[in-house]
């Protein structure tokens, strides 16, 4: 299974999706990374393979980072895969 993360403009909680398979993973974040290289905003529908009534949809232009990691055993105990983390002042 594969989490794509999605951070958003003056949000610290990170959004995710799964994939089932890397290519899948990897078609979903090149998707997610042209649309913010995009000039134009766009609104990005997501999603979940594993929780299939999970939907988000998102606008291209609050995007601020896009993340695609493989969840293994050790990430499922934090229930989170390692990179994103916000600092609050």
């Amino acid at each position: 299974m594969y989490v794509i993360d999605v951070v958003l403009r003056n949000n610290p909680i990170p959004l995710s999706v799964e994939r089932k398979s890397e290519e899948d993973a990897q078609g979903l974040y090149a998707q997610i990374l042209e649309a913010m290289r995009s000039s134009e905003s766009e609104v990005i529908e997501l999603k979940c393979d594993r929780q299939t009534e999970k939907t988000v949809a998102l606008l291209s232009s609050e995007i601020t980072a896009v993340q695609k990691a493989e969840k293994t055993g050790t990430t499922a105990a934090s229930g989170r895969p390692p990179g994103f983390f916000a600092v609050t002042q």
